[in-house]
């Protein structure tokens, strides 16, 4: 493969930093073993954070963004992957100290790839990207309270910046699984997009941004975070006995101010969720229970297809916390 592509590089010199479309052959990477033409990637925070000055993850320049992508082997010298086979990454750093998806051709190590299962499209499997893909995560985290209280039902669940993408997907999850799904959001413009994921109840953000107490009433089963801050510690004190909050996010602040009361007297459990170094099992087990949970039909009317040259116009607007649903990012535009 000798053809040229196209691809979003980042540099860096000294304090200056850079962003723009260049023109490349595969000559540009450095390690892999299979090479890939990449039909789809999308936006996600962490992107936005790395498009804007290298969220200080990037550690050498120039750099090819991207933190996931679907697409199809073109050439492997791996015995794992021919030509031919489309495959799916998320995670594993790409993007970050590997290039990323945001680029026609992009050459990573086979060990981090998967095989795309059948039953989606190249296309929904990046609607669905590193926000879906979390977002599964958070909820299987959840749904793990009924293995440890030997089956006890989850009735009620929270979900912070429900009209994100990880918010957005972790809604229609958790009430697809059977949960009665309140969601937070500070766009009372949204509040029938997050019925329409499925949604009970839509509460406003400045209710969680009140004064919060060590232990309030306790409300809810579990809670899928991605604000962080004193979000974060509100809902902590409002989890039920034994429930379960996923951490996934820090939109809105990396501290956390709260006790260890929630933790002792109730059996609070605040649970990290790390999508970037995720064992294939797990990943590939994951993946696998994308079509029982997702509704690609209505996550499609909420999503916005854009061009790498559009995505550089846009991408300051999820940092901003403007936009709602997801961005796919279409390589071949």
């Amino acid at each position: 493969m000798n053809e040229k592509f196209k691809a979003i590089v980042l540099n860096q010199s000294g304090e200056q930093f850079s962003r723009e479309i260049k023109i490349l052959d595969k000559s540009f990477f450095k390690n892999g073993d299979v090479l890939i033409k990449v039909h789809y990637s999308s936006l996600n925070y962490k992107d936005a954070l790395i498009l804007k000055n290298g969220g200080k993850l990037v550690k050498k320049y120039p750099h090819i963004p991207g933190i996931d992508f679907s697409g199809q082997v073109i050439e492997s010298d791996s015995t794992n992957f021919k030509t031919g086979d489309e495959v799916i990454l998320t995670g594993c750093r790409v993007g970050e100290i590997y290039p990323g998806g945001y680029s026609q051709v992009v050459k990573v190590k086979s060990e981090l790839l998967l095989k795309k299962p059948a039953d989606i499209s190249s296309k929904n499997a990046m609607i669905l990207g590193t926000a879906g893909f979390t977002s599964l995560l958070c909820a299987f985290a959840i749904k793990a309270r009924e293995d440890l209280l030997l089956g006890e039902k989850v009735n009620d669940v929270l979900v912070t910046g429900a009209t994100g993408g990880v918010g957005s997907m972790s809604v229609m999850i958790l009430s697809k699984m059977g949960y009665k799904v309140t969601a937070v959001t500070g766009k009372k413009d949204k509040i029938n997009f997050l019925k329409e994921l499925g949604a009970s109840t839509v509460i406003s953000r400045m209710e969680m941004e009140k004064e919060n107490r060590p232990l309030d009433k306790a409300l809810w089963d579990g809670v899928v975070d991605t604000a962080g801050g004193n979000i974060l510690a509100k809902a902590i004190s409002h989890t039920r006995p034994s429930g379960i909050v996923a951490a996934c996010g820090l939109a809105s602040d990396y501290k956390l101010h709260t006790t260890v009361m929630p933790f002792i007297i109730r059996g609070v459990k605040l649970w990290g969720i790390d999508s970037v170094m995720v064992s294939k099992k797990r990943r590939e087990f994951i993946w696998s229970e994308v079509s029982k949970f997702i509704d690609f039909k209505i996550i499609e009317k909420y999503t916005k297809t854009v061009n790498l040259e559009e995505l550089l116009d846009i991408f300051p607007s999820i940092l901003k916390g403007e936009i709602a649903g997801r961005t796919l990012v279409d390589l071949s535009k």
